[in-house]
């Protein structure tokens, strides 16, 4: 086996041993055999115009195009006026119709300008009417051919009753072996035995295995001379068509040349396709970065695969951890999902949550390049690989087992200053190793990424599960015991590898535990965050309704306010009184109506009751309907009775206390404002406005009531005027309102 492989478009052969090696080449020739043309997998040109292609043909339903070669030898022949047979005139036809079927499709975007910049020349359905499904030039569309070919069947005829006649005479009976017309070397022949001459003029045409011969019977010459003589017609007439046909390709040859080439990239992509539906992938694309994330991604060679997700985006990818867990198969599935996005083949992966860079070559360093044929070791091998490596630019290369064939303490400072150097070099390496030297030597650059296979304690068997960032042990111990190695054996063994090496082992899988559960808390939180993320959604969602109910409701509101307005003003210019009361009734209807429910107290209170205002607890004084008059530290103060809590104190007789109010002051403001409200209402909501306000301990608050035609701000003067508890009152200033605004001391 080669130790290294590097891959180019014009390298085939390095190609396949590279897929050889990638456990791919299964893969890819499931996917050959959806092709209509042999042709390399390589598509020349822009991958991302192609892959742009595909994903616009993955939106057209259409059947697969049936086999068709490529022609390009048939078009040099037909510009050098040359003549093609039917089966070569066929190859054409197939193609061109596939075309008109794919024409009469439902398509967009780039397939559809596509195709729709394919003109089928006119001459073509003269040609293709002459031939069937299967290829048969059709002859009874000419009525020579088809004359010539009933004579033909009239003289077969006759041939049959001949040979049947002989069939049933007396005199060859004798030397029959059979009653069947046997055909052999294209002639009707009677299987007979020795002898036969004497009753039968016949040529031998060949012998049967039991020692009898076929024969063929000259009573039958005649009919066969006057077949071949059709037949020579018959030929010649089909080949006048083949001319008369190739004739109008030659004219057609630009054409012909144009859809051969374009079928053959049109093949790319609908084998591609195909193959992906009937396997359930999906086609990626490389993107121009040297990163690879890859989620959920299946190596196609395994069956019941467990699905790997690695985000690599360093220099180097350091793979370690438990024997035959799993080390070699991620490499090659690194290396295999680059490979197929480069080459666009389908493949088991989310793509949403993936990217995948692009690299000009793809090495992989995996098999022991020792063999009989050649006269090299393990090492020099691995050493004559490496220095291929440096002589490649926008390179991703695979190294499996690298410290193979030589002392892993020396080696580990040989690859270790390899590796350095190559990433100088901006090369990308993924590497596999058991040794924990190169990895610790390794850990300590931020361009290195480390990778650890996974062990079940438990059930000491690896996981084929990997974690980031750590450095795995190998398990060496318990996989010779899994595999049959005795336990006294293992015993000794870890006596002489020495308490300190197991105890770094130890402190390895301890930091491998603690990492994992880090991980599986980020998960559950990340999970957490996706719930909290949709909560978010929902009500954004939720208030983008409610926005849009409020904006309707405010709209129909406007519309029935602006209806009530004109009614108000027809009113207005009404002559006389009772056409006034009309239209403001009118205009009193149009108004929307408020849908208020009335509150119900939550307590059942009677006069007594100590009950809770707010902060301030006091004694119910009296109760008319739904308001109550509450005394609090010497005040009156009535409220809504559905304001009001018990305070816990059970009722008592009303008796008159004397309280003394010791009220510190405090500074501050507070506003109430009366703007269209009537007045008895502006008076109940002053009112309510001052207690609160003396009850909250403000020396100064404002009352805004407008200026108007003065009515409102009088009431609220003569109010102030004469409440016992406030001192003075004046204008406010006009930055505050001016005559429109009360400053109120209290």
């Amino acid at each position: 086996m080669h130790n290294h492989i590097s891959m180019s478009v014009t390298q085939p052969d390095k190609f396949d041993q590279l897929t050889k090696n990638l456990d791919l080449a299964e893969h890819i020739s499931s996917l050959k055999s959806f092709f209509s043309r042999q042709q390399p997998l390589y598509i020349k040109g822009d991958q991302q115009r192609h892959f742009e292609f595909i994903q616009s043909l993955q939106n057209v339903e259409f059947k697969a195009p049936p086999k068709i070669d490529d022609f390009s030898p048939f078009l040099l022949h037909l510009k050098k006026h040359g003549v093609l047979n039917f089966a070569q005139i066929f190859e054409i036809v197939k193609l061109v119709r596939y075309v008109r079927y794919f024409k009469k499709l439902k398509s967009s975007g780039v397939v559809h300008s596509w195709i729709k910049s394919v003109d089928i020349p006119d001459g073509f359905q003269d040609i293709d009417r002459y031939f069937d499904e299967k290829g048969s030039f059709n002859e009874d569309l000419d009525e020579r051919l088809y004359g010539l070919n009933q004579r033909i069947k009239s003289h077969k005829n006759q041939i049959n009753s001949t040979l049947k006649r002989l069939l049933h005479s007396s005199k060859l009976n004798p030397y029959l072996i059979d009653t069947q017309i046997h055909l052999v070397q294209d002639e009707e022949c009677l299987l007979v035995r020795g002898g036969f001459n004497h009753v039968l003029k016949a040529s031998v045409v060949a012998r049967s295995s039991g020692g009898y011969f076929y024969v063929y019977a000259d009573a039958v010459l005649k009919e066969k001379e006057a077949i071949r003589h059709i037949n020579q017609e018959r030929v010649t007439l089909l080949y006048d068509y083949t001319k008369e046909f190739c004739e109008k390709l030659h004219g057609m040859v630009l054409f012909l040349n144009y859809i051969n080439k374009e079928f053959n990239r049109f093949d790319h992509y609908q084998a591609r396709i195909h193959f992906a539906k009937s396997k359930d992938f999906v086609i990626m694309h490389s993107q121009k970065h040297s990163n690879i994330k890859i989620a959920d991604f299946k190596h196609p060679a395994l069956k019941n695969a467990k699905s790997v997700s690695v985000d690599f985006s360093n220099n180097v990818l350091m793979i370690t951890g438990v024997n035959a867990g799993g080390k070699t198969m991620l490499l090659k599935s690194l290396l295999s999902s680059v490979l197929m996005a480069k080459y666009l083949i389908p493949m088991h992966i989310n793509e949403s949550k993936s990217s995948i860079g692009s690299f000009k070559h793809i090495g992989a360093i995996i098999d022991d390049p020792q063999n009989t044929k050649n006269d090299i070791s393990t090492f020099a091998g691995r050493m004559k690989a490496f220095a291929n490596i440096f002589s490649f630019k926008s390179a991703l290369i695979g190294i499996d087992e690298i410290e193979l064939g030589t002392d892993s303490d020396e080696a580990a400072a040989l690859f270790k200053v390899l590796l350095d150097e190559l990433i100088k070099k901006q090369q990308k390496i993924i590497v596999t190793t058991h040794h924990k030297r190169l990895a610790s030597l390794m850990a300590d650059r931020d361009d290195v990424e480390l990778l650890a296979a996974l062990y079940d304690e438990a059930r000491r068997v690896p996981t084929y599960e990997f974690l980031q960032g750590v450095i795995g042990k190998s398990y060496a111990f318990e996989t010779a015991s899994r595999y049959g190695i005795a336990s006294y054996i293992v015993s000794r063994a870890k006596q002489v590898y020495g308490q300190n090496h197991e105890k770094l082992n130890e402190l390895i899988e301890r930091g491998s535990t603690l990492e994992r559960e880090l991980r599986q808390k980020h998960k559950q939180l990340d999970e957490k965050m996706i719930d909290v993320d949709k909560k978010q959604q929902y009500l954004k969602e939720l208030e983008i309704k409610l926005f849009d109910e409020l904006r309707d409701e405010k709209q129909k509101l406007r519309a029935e306010f602006d209806k009530a307005i004109n009614e108000a003003k027809k009113a207005v210019t009404a002559v006389d009184n009772p056409s006034k009361h009309r239209a403001m009734n009118k205009a009193n209807k149009a108004l929307p109506k408020e849908n208020i429910v009335p509150k119900k107290p939550q307590f059942k209170l009677k006069v007594g009751d100590f009950v809770k205002y707010h902060n301030q607890k006091g004694v119910i004084d009296a109760i008319k309907a739904n308001n109550a008059t509450v005394l609090i530290d010497g005040m009156r103060l009535k409220v809504k009775i559905y304001d009001l809590k018990p305070s816990g104190k059970t009722a008592q007789k009303k008796q008159k206390i004397d309280i003394k109010i010791d009220v510190e002051q405090k500074s501050g403001a507070l506003k109430c404002d009366l703007h269209g409200l009537h007045v008895e209402e502006a008076l109940e909501v002053l009112d309510k406005f001052i207690s609160d306000a003396l009850i909250q301990g403000w020396d100064e608050v404002i009352v805004y009531h407008g200026i108007g035609e003065g009515i409102l701000s009088a009431v609220v003067k003569e109010y102030l005027e004469h409440h016992p508890k406030i001192a003075r009152f004046e204008d406010a200033p006009q930055h505050m309102g001016g005559y429109g605004a009360k400053l109120v001391y209290l």
